[in-house]
């Protein structure tokens, strides 16, 4: 998922899809530990999308703060 498609989401959604990523994360780094794991990019890019989706939550955050 893009940025783009990230700016058009609300926060709370925003808040699920991060939930949703830390969830895989957590997965990934257990099926790594127990030696099951096959795509080791996956992980790599759960990172980043997880990041990707607390930069678009801030940038929503001091976007609200500066109207206020």
């Amino acid at each position: 998922m893009d940025a783009k498609e990230l700016r058009e989401k609300t926060p709370d959604q925003l808040r699920d899809d991060l939930a949703n990523l830390k969830k895989e994360a957590f997965n990934l780094r257990f099926q790594q530990a127990t030696g099951q794991l096959e795509n080791t990019a996956r992980m790599r890019a759960v990172k980043r999308e997880a990041a990707r989706v607390k930069t678009i939550l801030n940038e929503k955050a001091a976007a609200a703060a500066a109207e206020a």
